[in-house]
């Protein structure tokens, strides 16, 4: 679902097991940080997939530098920008019609502006945000042998 490697996953699980908290929850939080996941999240594409090309194809800028690092984790207060060369492509043109089509609501810790073309990360996902097919204890069990 998220376009992860099973060696990526299982590093993300090890630190996921080592922090506070639940691991299944901080999982779920550290897939929906990734910088990927919030241009998809925010609109600016359709799929993940499609995310994570526009951000290895150097599109976006995450607090005034460019990345093409699709796997960036995010933090609060973090700002994701189009790059200006890039706004005079046709597809950030018409980005406005694909965030206004976006099926998701709105999210709590991001907030998103169209005519901006700018993404402001302002906390952290809750579990109730992550996509609910997921059920992270079975991943939790998987990983724990």
């Amino acid at each position: 679902m998220y376009g992860l490697l099973e060696k990526q996953f299982a590093k993300l699980m090890n630190e996921a097991t080592r922090r506070k908290g639940l691991p299944g929850e901080n999982l779920l939080q550290f897939l929906e940080l990734r910088l990927d996941n919030a241009i998809y999240r925010a609109g600016f594409a359709t799929s993940r997939r499609a995310a994570r090309q526009l951000v290895s194809h150097g599109h976006f800028m995450l607090n005034d530098r460019r990345v093409d690092i699709p796997s960036i984790r995010v933090r609060p207060g973090d700002v994701i920008t189009v790059r200006p060369k890039s706004t005079e492509s046709g597809y950030f043109s018409q980005i406005t019609d694909v965030i206004n089509a976006s099926v998701q609501g709105p999210l709590s810790w991001l907030k998103s502006d169209a005519k901006k073309l700018r993404v402001d990360i302002t906390g952290l996902p809750k579990r109730e945000e992550a996509d609910i097919d997921i059920n992270e204890q079975l991943i939790v069990e998987y990983y724990s042998r």
